[in-house]
């Protein structure tokens, strides 16, 4: 079978030994830190068409995009897919 099996299996096997009291522990998942202003460039948007599309406040992006505040939590997550897969977050969100 793919790495996709393999992937999800390894992970079910994982979910069903800590139910179950065992020792293993569930991987965590960190996002990377994103280059808003440039992942905002490199889909030719404004600040106001980047905010309006993905459900952020144009003051936050601004924060972001100044290093005043750093996307946290699920906004970076987002950030994260809208960085590696933008088409399929624009076709999501349409």
């Amino acid at each position: 079978m793919g790495s996709g099996f393999d992937s999800i299996k390894t992970g079910l096997e994982e979910a069903i030994d800590h139910a179950r009291g065992g020792k293993t522990r569930p991987r965590i998942y960190r996002p990377e830190p994103v280059d808003v202003v440039a992942l905002r460039r490199r889909l030719g948007m404004t600040q106001e068409q980047f905010a309006a599309c993905f459900g952020v406040s144009v003051a936050t992006l601004r924060h972001w995009e100044r290093g005043d505040r750093a996307p946290q939590g699920p906004a970076l997550v987002l950030l994260n897919l809208i960085d590696r897969e933008p088409q399929t977050v624009l076709r999501a969100l349409r």
